[in-house]
């Protein structure tokens, strides 16, 4: 092997190497702004890109940002983005000045027109409704500071995503080579099969021999009219091209596990094409002989890997 066709090879592998599937979960955990974030994702095959998120009601603002990052990462799937966010040990505590002012003026009247002596206790006050803001209240209020929240947030999903990646890479590697195993198979059964072909051919005449006998009972046949149906016979039932279209889908497929982006669509749709070519082989191919069944056996053995090929890659980006 020459250097240029090394080179070649290694960039073939290297692009190859991002086969991903559509299996895959991580979480993260991070702190924004006093508050503690969870962000945690996971996504199964699908045959579009579909994404879930869930997240509080006042984090919504944020929702179309993370949208739009999921998609720039992940191409199919179903996508579900989990994200929460609870007080943490820097969480800011806003008090409400004005109704703590309310409730306080409301305690001194009805201290003077009961004559009750009670002190007042910071912390009961603290627990009155309103006088602590909820999260929403917790944000950041300027524009730089909610843009600042925002990529923050953003950070912590890219990162998930960023997990969630490289596990769909390990199992898509996996799913690699399992593939390009089962594709091996199905080359040397097909390799099989069109060495047959050679031998297959003589059955037809013997058979079609065979039974013009039992129709003319015992009567002489033409041998030049029983080659002719004996070439029409083998005509009908040659499946030479069906064989050289298998392979060459079977090229093709290589190419495209070894190639990037998205691919699991166009595996699909090959293996259909395959799938078909298998099906033409079976019905082109009588059970007559030894060969034939041969032929037949071979030819259920291809269609059974190919409908494998078809389970494992509807788990492909």
């Amino acid at each position: 092997m020459n250097v240029k066709n090394a080179s070649e090879q290694d960039v073939a592998l290297a692009k190859g190497a991002d086969c991903r599937s559509m299996t895959g979960y991580a979480m993260v955990r991070s702190e924004i702004y006093g508050w503690a974030i969870r962000v945690s994702v996971k996504s199964v095959n699908h045959r579009f890109l579909d994404v879930k998120l869930r997240l509080p009601d006042f984090l919504e603002p944020y929702e179309h940002r993370l949208r739009h990052a999921v998609r720039q990462r992940v191409h199919r799937g179903h996508v579900e983005v989990h994200v929460s966010a609870e007080p943490g040990e820097a969480a800011p505590v806003h008090v409400n000045h004005e109704l703590l002012k309310a409730y306080l003026h409301a305690a001194e009247e009805l201290k003077q027109k009961t004559s009750a002596r009670a002190e007042l206790d910071v912390v009961s006050l603290l627990r009155l409704p309103g006088v602590i803001g909820g999260l929403a209240s917790a944000l950041p209020e300027t524009e730089k500071e909610q843009e600042s929240f925002g990529r923050g947030l953003e950070r912590c999903l890219q990162e998930a995503l960023g997990k969630m990646d490289e596990m769909r890479r390990v199992e898509g590697q996996h799913l690699r080579e399992e593939l390009r195993a089962r594709l091996v198979r199905i080359g040397e059964e097909t390799e099989q099969v069109r060495g047959l072909l050679e031998t297959v051919r003589p059955a037809f005449a013997r058979r079609l021999e065979t039974r013009l006998k039992e129709l003319l009972e015992g009567t002489s046949v033409d041998p030049a009219r029983l080659a002719q149906e004996a070439a029409l016979l083998a005509e009908r039932s040659d499946i030479t091209e069906e064989l050289e279209r298998l392979s060459s889908h079977l090229q093709q497929f290589r190419k495209l596990l070894d190639g990037s982006g998205e691919r699991g669509k166009k595996l699909d749709f090959l293996l259909q094409e395959m799938h078909r070519e298998a099906n033409t082989m079976l019905s082109k191919t009588p059970g007559v002989e030894s060969e034939a069944l041969v032929i037949t056996g071979l030819a259920l053995e291809i269609k059974a890997e190919i409908e494998k090929l078809r389970e494992q890659v509807q788990n492909i980006e």
